[in-house]
């Protein structure tokens, strides 16, 4: 298997670093969701969250897939150079075989589609060759049967909490237990897969996710969203560390 999400090496900081002090400390990744961030300073808000987080998670929308329309390749290519953070890129469109490569050459780490497009077996290849680290990503009422004959192809499994589509949305509690199927089914298969959740994160529901098995917690409003945003970050992180079993590690061993 391709190193996982955690093990990436882009840029001046290495994940591999960062992993390493998760499994020390036993604490969740970081992920803040620019969708609610001020566009108008994102190299701004990206500065103030980049201490606390361990990934940026990058909402790529084109109005079809969802009804929202947010950012694509340029923008993409932009905050590249302004950060070394991992760029989680999520697609939420209908076609997104024609930015994996534009997507690459802007200076994405990683991306995910969603299981509901159909069989996603030619796009995660496509991904390998183009050195992106491949996730999917299944909604609210999506089964994880639809994406459990894939696991083993990629390196991370993004379960929404909310409806995909805009932010400051609430926390779906329903789709914890697959969290914890995933999580199940990695151990049990020795898969170097990660675990993510997107969508209501908060102080509040970063145990429950954590708890069932959540490795990376995507959280965009509140973060942005409020007075001091790395100091937001901070504290959902030690949430879900709280709620973290000392038995476990990141994700599932090799």
């Amino acid at each position: 298997m391709s190193k996982s999400f955690a093990q990436s090496t882009h840029g001046c900081r290495s994940l591999c670093t960062v992993e390493r002090a998760i499994r020390r400390s036993r604490r969740p990744m970081i992920a803040p969701s620019i969708l609610s961030a001020d566009y108008a300073d994102l190299a701004g808000e990206i500065a103030r969250v980049e201490a606390e987080s361990d990934l940026l998670h990058v909402d790529i929308m084109d109005g079809h897939f969802v009804p929202t329309i947010t950012i694509g390749p340029p923008v993409v290519r932009a905050i590249r150079r302004r950060t070394a953070l991992f760029l989680d890129c999520h697609l939420m469109v209908d076609n997104p075989a024609t930015l994996l490569e534009p997507l690459a050459d802007a200076g994405a780490d990683g991306c995910s589609v969603h299981v509901e497009l159909g069989d996603p077996t030619g796009l995660i290849a496509r991904m390998r060759d183009l050195g992106l680290h491949p996730g999917l990503v299944v909604n609210p009422e999506t089964p994880l049967a639809a994406a459990a004959p894939y696991l083993h192809l990629i390196d991370l499994l993004l379960v929404m909490s909310v409806h995909p589509g805009r932010g400051g949305q609430a926390f779906i509690p329903e789709v914890l237990p697959k969290l914890t199927e995933a999580r199940r089914i990695a151990v049990e298969g020795g898969l170097r897969l990660d675990l993510q959740v997107d969508g209501g994160v908060s102080i509040d529901t970063a145990p429950l996710a954590v708890a069932a098995g959540a490795a990376i917690l995507v959280a965009g409003s509140a973060i942005f969203e409020t007075e001091d945003s790395a100091d937001s970050a901070r504290r959902i992180r030690a949430a879900g560390a709280a709620a973290r079993e000392p038995e476990e590690g990141t994700h599932a061993d090799p």
